[in-house]
């Protein structure tokens, strides 16, 4: 029999570059699983997404992003814009790995090949924003410039405290956005601090949702969005609201909807899965249902 071919897309400089030295094992481990094993290195950004383009339907069985978010993120866009038929296995290095794992990923480099070879298919929603994609997230406001800004060397170093330190940086620099967000049921205009429409069981690792309002593929956004407080009295009751996941107070705006457009934002930068995207005056963010064919777990399968 004819082995399975794979390809790995690494990015060397992610987490703390632990890569390097872990790279022959993870090789080792999926050529004992009968995969005829190809890498490739990232060598810039948006590098992952140029090789995926390149790549026809067939060339390969599999895909496995050693890396990020972001470096996920490149391969998920590629893999969006040529229409290819492809499953996706991930082994996080990154410094948040948020998104994975809240599917049950492990963190531990070697358990999570492992966990590729003997998961299952899970079929998951993928976000699109004018001609980009996201996997999980995207946001804008207070604190999301941190997740791009704050430089990988830093990132490396002080894991998930870099964001803390970036965004701490940045707070008196916060100034209410006025945007409108417009969707199937409602319109909302106002003045607001923070915004996120995701696909995910946590945002920024502060904003986390209970199991029974996420749906990683029924089609549908969760959108969460932070009004300007007008008292410090609404501002602890929504900080209060976040960290207990009450989602229900004054000044905290949350709902699921499949699309939605959002205007006003011509110089509001987002955050893309922790990437830098442009703001535009009028974007809409659509929910591609089942997009994506990932490999998760078979225990956390069976959990969901």
């Amino acid at each position: 029999m004819e082995n399975k071919k794979l390809l790995i897309i690494t990015n060397p400089r992610s987490g703390k570059g632990k890569i390097k030295n872990d790279l022959l094992k993870i090789i080792q481990i999926f050529s004992d699983a009968d995969f005829d094993v190809n890498v490739y290195p990232t060598k810039h950004p948006e590098d992952a997404t140029v090789k995926v383009q390149s790549l026809n339907n067939g060339d390969f069985d599999l895909i496995v992003v050693c890396g990020g978010d972001g470096t996920l993120n490149e391969v998920i866009t590629g893999i969006m814009r040529k229409n290819l038929d492809c499953t996706i296995g991930y082994i996080p290095y990154g410094t948040l790995n948020e998104w994975s794992s809240g599917l049950g990923i492990s963190r531990n480099t070697f358990t999570a090949a492992q966990d590729i070879i003997t998961g299952i298919k899970s079929c998951l929603d993928i976000g699109k924003f004018g001609d980009k994609y996201f996997s999980y997230t995207a946001s804008f406001g207070a604190f999301t410039e941190a997740s791009y800004s704050a430089p990988q060397e830093v990132k490396n170093v002080l894991g998930q405290a870099a964001y803390f330190f970036e965004g701490i940086k940045s707070l008196s620099n916060i100034k209410p956005l006025h945007l409108k967000f417009t969707s199937d049921d409602r319109e909302i205009e106002g003045d607001f601090l923070f915004g996120a429409v995701s696909n995910s069981m946590s945002v920024g690792g502060i904003v986390k949702f209970n199991d029974s309002v996420v749906k990683l593929n029924d089609g549908m956004f969760e959108v969460l969005l932070i009004k300007n407080p007008t008292t410090i009295l609404q501002f602890q009751s929504i900080v209060d609201g976040i960290l207990r996941k009450d989602l229900k107070r004054d000044g905290i705006e949350f709902f699921h909807t499949k699309e939605i457009t959002v205007s006003g934002g011509a110089s509001v930068p987002w955050t893309l899965d922790g990437e830098f995207a442009e703001g535009q005056e009028s974007i809409t963010l659509t929910n591609i249902p089942s997009a994506l064919q990932l490999i998760v777990p078979r225990e956390k399968n069976k959990k969901s």
